[in-house]
């Protein structure tokens, strides 16, 4: 009994240390963002309560704030959903179809995954230039959708993978097509692994900076990430006050997205699709 009730001090005591590590930098960065001293940890200063600096990033003309969430939120919502639907078409072929090759190919794309970005961004620049897609969301989109591509196809793949086959079956020998067994059979089992691949191909994306400094001019398609890099260029100075409030402001469409899917992650993957 003692030994087990010390396991479960030490477990608590754990995960308390874990939890206070990993919420430290946002609880400091809310509080910095409701400070009129962002300096206030020093003893010289004191803490005060404001919503000046949240006034300040939201209704501001020249932070141009508000255009820059808007932004990131289509560019990375319409980023997830092709970068899942295409992912989606190419997991179901390799984990249906009688393909030669498939390790080989799963295996080339994460070979082509590990290129690191900054090697393929002057290239990406001159492609963009010559379309004429430089500070347009299309310029940005297609980026993303071939950047997290390979993170879709090998979360689905391993979804798919754990779907069975009797589903399919049935589904063929009801008539339905194979575009129509993904869509109306496969998906929807497969829910939990496709709501998590969203979630993660949204938050890649609207997090993503490098891409968004070389290919955006100004706030008609920059994202949010560049936006809050640049405020310390508009104000001439680094105001930490409204810097913490974006970044506050900008966590919480990933937080509405995690609680909304919640229940649909944790779900079981095939629960309740085949009686045994």
């Amino acid at each position: 009994m003692r030994e087990e009730r010390l396991k479960k001090i030490l477990l608590a005591a754990a995960a308390g240390l874990t939890s206070i590590f990993c919420l430290a930098p946002f609880i400091y960065m809310v509080l910095t963002s409701l400070s009129g001293n962002p300096d206030f940890l020093l003893p010289t200063k004191s803490f005060t309560l404001t919503l000046a600096n949240f006034t300040a990033v939201i209704f501001s003309e020249s932070a141009h704030f508000m255009a820059y969430l808007r932004n990131s939120l289509i560019i990375s919502a319409v980023t997830a959903v092709a970068s899942v639907f295409l992912a989606s078409l190419a997991a179901y072929s390799l984990t249906r179809l009688p393909l030669p090759g498939k390790t080989v190919l799963l295996l080339s794309i994460l070979a082509l995954s590990m290129f690191p970005p900054i090697s393929l961004i002057s290239y990406l620049f001159k492609i963009m230039s010559g379309l004429g897609w430089v500070n347009t969301y299309a310029g940005l989109i297609l980026p993303y959708i071939a950047w997290t591509m390979p993170l879709s196809l090998w979360i689905l793949v391993s979804y798919f993978a754990q779907v069975p086959m009797d589903l399919d079956r049935s589904a063929r020998i009801d008539g339905a097509s194979r575009f129509q067994t993904l869509i109306k059979i496969i998906l929807p089992v497969a829910a939990p692994g496709v709501f998590s691949t969203a979630l993660l191909v949204f938050i890649f994306a609207f997090n993503e900076f490098l891409f968004a400094l070389m290919l955006t001019v100004d706030y008609r398609s920059r994202t949010i990430p560049v936006g809050i890099a640049l405020f310390e260029g508009i104000h001439g100075q680094i105001p930490w006050g409204e810097i913490m409030a974006a970044a506050t402001i900008t966590t919480i469409p990933v937080v509405i997205l995690t609680l909304i899917f919640q229940k649909r992650i944790v779900q079981g993957l095939t629960r309740g699709a085949v009686k045994q």
